[in-house]
């Protein structure tokens, strides 16, 4: 297969390696580290709080933070921001044990977690649900003060006219 710099005339630099949970990756000068790691075939690399549900690349642009990665010690770091240097060490929101890539999936493998369609409805008599009215945990419920709330603006204060 021919390279695409070729049919430009490029002469970019030449390749290098960056170590994704122990596994070496090539990049490209220039890439971040999301765009390595999505090019070697890697595409969640972390999962939610709530579900375990898959993350990685979403918006590739540094508005989300679905594609957090510890580099060389540094936590939380936006994988489609950070552009990887000869010999960084990333890690991810992933056990190492859980697999080559550290849990992460590869093209083709199908996702074993679950989704909330997947989880027993709440029933209106659990604590839960009559206490807070929340359906999830880590939301806020109904009962929540919302915007203008002990300003003493009374119902409505929301900025309704």
């Amino acid at each position: 297969m021919r390279q695409p710099y070729r049919l430009v005339r490029a002469r970019p630099e030449p390749e290098f390696e960056i170590s994704v949970d122990g596994v070496p990756v090539p990049v490209v000068p220039g890439q971040t580290v999301g765009a390595a790691m999505h090019g070697a075939g890697i595409r969640s690399w972390r999962t939610t709080r709530f579900g375990g549900r898959p993350r990685g690349l979403f918006c590739g642009i540094g508005v989300c933070f679905d594609c957090l990665v510890t580099v060389n010690g540094s936590p939380s770091l936006r994988a489609c921001l950070t552009e990887a240097r000869p010999g960084d060490l990333v890690t991810t929101g992933h056990d190492a044990g859980d697999g080559p890539h550290g849990g992460a999936l590869l093209p083709g493998e199908p996702f074993s977690g679950g989704f909330p369609s997947d989880a027993p409805a709440h029933d209106a008599s659990t604590p839960e649900a009559s206490t807070s009215g929340a359906s999830d945990p880590g939301m806020p419920g109904p009962n929540v003060p919302g915007p203008g709330a002990g300003l003493g603006l009374g119902p409505g204060a929301g900025g309704e006219r």
